[in-house]
């Protein structure tokens, strides 16, 4: 029989998690304490939050201890990226219940990979008893000089630029739900997202007028800088190249894959004006 995190007790699912966990390179004082300390550079601090809860984004059945790892990581960093800003460290926080397989310790694996991406570390967090996983990510960003990216600063006769993929996540999710774990590029797609981190500190640095990272979809998103900024955002479906996966998908389910691409979540693609 399997050991679960009630076993392990929570300082030894702590302990399990801090072994695989990197430090963060800004950090004078790290996990252990009652809190952490993080050195500001640029004098100023850029910081979110992202919360996964089981069931509401994510299944156990769909996805691994690891992949929730990276994809509650990255929903953060994302969002760092976002503001013009390079991701130094993260604080996690975690809900688990007492019979939840000790294996699921892997997620700090996960969280590792996706944090050395960026070169951030993890300076603490909290782990407590809850009915379902909750993963709660709290990154911090260093803007290196640079003004943060705002939604409100886009202007009349700016254009839009996406980076990073559009659709594959809902795609994803689409094969998951009908019972599919095929084909695997767009299912790995929902399991774990890929942004385009080294976009948003580039973009900052090109001028871009607004930028968010996109998780709602397309043109959700694309209307909350339109919403800032007090502009309307014009987007022309025919500019989005739907790749050959999402393409052959929506074929097989009589669906409409321009729908996944406007209207899909969960990619954390970065969209910004010029």
């Amino acid at each position: 029989m399997s050991d679960s995190a009630g076993d392990l007790g929570e300082f030894g699912l702590i302990g399990a998690m801090r072994a695989v966990l990197p430090a963060a390179p800004l950090a004078q004082v790290g996990p252990g304490d009652d809190a952490a300390v993080l050195t500001t550079p640029d004098g100023r601090v850029v910081t979110t939050v992202d919360v996964l809860v089981e069931g509401r984004h994510f299944r156990r059945d769909w996805s691994s201890a690891h992949d929730v790892g990276r994809r509650a990581a990255a929903a953060s960093l994302a969002d760092v990226v976002a503001m013009g800003a390079r991701p130094t460290a993260l604080l996690i926080g975690l809900g688990v219940p007492a019979d939840l397989e000790s294996s699921w310790a892997r997620l700090a694996e996960g969280l590792a990979e996706e944090a050395r991406l960026v070169g951030a570390g993890v300076i603490g967090g909290d782990v407590v008893r809850s009915d379902t996983i909750i993963v709660s990510v709290t990154a911090f960003g260093d803007l290196e000089g640079r003004s943060p990216v705002l939604r409100s600063g886009a202007r009349a006769g700016d254009v839009l630029a996406v980076a990073g993929r559009l659709g594959w996540a809902a795609a994803g999710l689409a094969v998951l739900s009908r019972g599919f774990r095929a084909p695997r590029v767009l299912v790995n797609a929902h399991r774990v997202p890929e942004p385009p981190y080294a976009a948003g500190p580039a973009a900052a640095e090109a001028g871009a007028t607004a930028m968010l990272d996109v998780s709602d979809g397309l043109v959700a998103d694309a209307g909350h800088i339109a919403q800032a900024s007090g502009v309307e955002i014009i987007i022309d479906p025919n500019c989005l190249v739907v790749a050959d996966p999402i393409r052959d998908a929506a074929a097989a389910y009589n669906a409409d894959p321009l729908v996944w691409l406007l209207a899909g979540g969960d990619d954390h693609a970065l969209l910004a004006t010029f």
